[in-house]
């Protein structure tokens, strides 16, 4: 969409930019909460433990990080008994693949019932903030709003059928009842299993080349941004180069993938206008070919992207949000670890978990602010959500990002004649996934996994932990082929 807007030269109407903001934050907050409670944290949470924990011991722990009105007795209490249920019934349901008892587990009784209380909590604030998604975009996941040239949603504060001022403010009401959960719970317990895991900031950081890109647009043309991005090099925040505009050449020229290592056919470096995406299955080689993801590079090298990379970018570009939160998280940190610590710590695998809550929070004041400018920006009369594109004669390109919840994703296109000639997406895990790149450096993951020590080697929970930290998607490179290596099916997109 942003792609083909790009090729466009196309403007955006105000309330279609904040309607796809407030779509982008909620999603965003949905996101995080879901990694880390439901996706990640029982790699360091013993649930098994829980159940040795005094319920009152850990309503006291977790009155004194935060006035979180679910942590008393009454609520852990509760919690611990639903947990017996399930470990006495011999089916752990949802909590069946973990590694309980791990020699690499040092969380005490109560903070685990803590945890595992707040994983509970979590199913019910992530859904509300995937609500708002779902309210403004048809649906979710997938959702059905989007259009070339703004949104379908029409706004009538008359007609039930369209966006309305009652449905504007069910939506600020989900988004009140989420705010109190990631600030008092998400950012709080993030900040105490890095305090009780510290010797985890100290493993995992890998490629220290941050990639973010500016996003929730403020203006029609993609010039001013809530939110910064940008580039530092090898976790220098003071080479910090920003990233300022939809249309900046700075991001079009330095991105490149390569497939030297990859099972596609040759061993190409290119630009995404000019790539193919040739499947050749060549089973693994050491040396050669191992991956089906390309490696992305930013002018020749590897890059992070991420939570991490984005407030690495933000907090270097002096975003106040942003500097507030990372300083209160590594407060909290500092003081539950009996030991200062600093910014330096993030570049770690529990510091991208920090990263990622620092992020959500920034998501959800931004959220809020975007709802205030939909919401007074329609006050002045203005109901318009579209702006007809026109396809002109010839061959025209674009290139749209967006910091989406695992970092940068860019799209590219090019259209001749109004049909698409070629179209590529270089997504977020495929810059962190990325095999060896044409010079033979390490991808994000395999440099973050150097170092990392393992407690029990047909246990691997260590590896697991660092892998998990950057929420990995591997979908975009997903491919059928048979034993033989051949080619199942082949979608065009027309």
């Amino acid at each position: 969409m942003r792609a083909v807007e790009n090729a466009l030269n196309l403007e955006i109407p105000l309330n279609a930019q904040y309607i796809r903001n407030l779509i982008i934050t909620a999603h965003n907050v949905h996101d995080h909460m879901v990694h880390f409670y439901h996706l990640s944290a029982l790699d360091w949470v013993d649930l098994v433990s829980a159940l040795k924990a005094n319920p009152k011991k850990t309503a006291s722990l977790g009155e004194s990080l935060s006035p979180w009105k679910m942590n008393s007795h009454h609520h852990m209490k509760q919690v611990q008994d639903r947990l017996k249920t399930f470990v006495n019934s011999g089916q752990l349901g949802i909590y069946a693949n973990g590694y309980w008892g791990h020699p690499a587990m040092k969380l005490s009784p109560e903070v685990n019932l803590l945890a595992a209380a707040h994983y509970l909590q979590a199913l019910e604030y992530q859904r509300k903030a995937n609500m708002i998604v779902s309210i403004l975009g048809s649906k979710t996941p997938h959702i059905q709003n989007l259009a070339v040239g703004g949104v379908a949603n029409a706004i009538n504060a008359d007609n039930q059928s369209a966006l309305n001022m009652e449905r504007l403010y069910y939506i600020k009401t989900l988004i009140d009842e989420v705010g109190d959960f990631v600030k008092n719970v998400y950012l709080v317990d993030v900040a105490a299993v890095g305090a009780f895991y510290k010797e985890w900031t100290g493993y995992g950081a890998g490629v220290k080349n941050y990639l973010s890109v500016p996003d929730l647009p403020l203006d029609t043309k993609g010039t001013t941004f809530d939110l910064p991005g940008g580039y530092i090099e090898n976790g220098d925040l003071s080479t910090f180069k920003p990233i300022t505009s939809f249309g900046d050449p700075y991001f079009r020229d330095g991105v490149k993938e390569s497939i030297k290592h990859s099972w596609y056919k040759g061993e190409w470096t290119k630009h995404p206008y000019d790539e193919t995406t040739d499947p050749k299955y060549t089973e693994f080689q050491e040396n050669g070919k191992y991956s089906w993801v390309k490696a992305p590079t930013f002018y020749g090298k590897p890059a992070q992207v991420g939570p991490l990379a984005n407030v690495l970018c933000m907090y270097a570009a002096g975003h106040e949000p942003t500097k507030k939160y990372v300083n209160q998280t590594l407060k909290t940190v500092s003081s539950l670890a009996g030991a200062q610590v600093g910014p330096g710590a993030l570049h770690s695998t529990i510091g991208r978990h920090a990263a990622r809550a620092v992020r959500c929070a920034v998501m959800y004041d931004s959220l809020v602010k975007q709802w205030q400018l939909l919401v007074d920006n329609i006050a002045k009369g203005d109901v318009k959500t579209f702006n007809r594109p026109d396809f002109p004669k010839g061959e025209i390109k674009g290139f749209g990002f967006h910091e989406a919840p695992r970092g940068v994703l860019s799209h590219w296109v090019v259209i001749d004649n109004g049909k698409v000639k070629n179209y590529q997406a270089v997504v977020p895990s495929t810059w962190n996934a990325g095999p060896r790149n044409q010079n033979d450096a390490l991808g994000p993951y395999e440099s973050a996994l150097i170092g990392t020590p393992i407690a029990d080697s047909n246990r691997p929970l260590e590896v697991l932990r660092t892998v998990h930290s950057f929420d990995p998607c591997l979908a975009c490179a997903i491919h059928m082929v048979d034993g033989k290596g051949v080619e199942l099916a082949k979608v065009k997109g027309l």
